[in-house]
């Protein structure tokens, strides 16, 4: 019997040529847009997609209440000539207690000194705590808990 040479792989053994049919991955993609999904990979019969979304989405800034800038002179007229303001060191929101079912840092009339933290600053999803950086005796909170804050805002009277 005559040895005849054979291919590696013989016919059976490739892999099925997958044809793309674009109507299913536009399917797939509206698929992922529906349910906001940002991957998405399938293997099926040999042919094989993986969807990505990519790039930045559009942020859009909240609008600043016209109120605002009022609110700021109205704080000033607040604070007493033997008083001072401990004031935001940066755009965040307040937060009086660590956590939600925690106690407040401070309230009014307990005493502070330049390393006692009064409050939790949140910008850009990190918690920053904010020290007093004066001494004194809280007056007055200027902030209510979780509300937006701008630099230089103030947060307590102390005296």
């Amino acid at each position: 019997m005559p040895v005849t040479r054979r291919n590696r792989k013989s016919e059976e053994e490739k892999p099925p040529n997958p044809t793309i049919d674009l109507d299913k991955i536009k399917e797939l993609i509206k698929l992922m847009e529906d349910h906001e999904l940002t991957a998405f990979e399938l293997e099926n019969a040999g042919f094989k997609v993986r969807l990505e979304k990519g790039g930045s989405q559009e942020q859009v800034a909240a609008p600043i209440a016209a109120a605002e800038p009022a609110a700021e002179p109205a704080t000033e007229k607040i604070v007493a000539e033997d008083t001072e303001q401990i004031t935001s060191p940066m755009v965040g929101t307040f937060y009086k207690s660590p956590s939600p079912d925690a106690d407040a840092f401070v309230k009014v009339g307990d005493a502070v000194d330049e390393e006692t933290v009064v409050c939790i600053i949140e910008a850009m999803k990190v918690m920053n705590q904010i020290k007093a950086e004066k001494s004194g005796v809280i007056q007055r909170i200027l902030v209510d808990d979780a509300s937006p804050v701008e630099f230089g805002q103030g947060l307590f009277v102390i005296a």
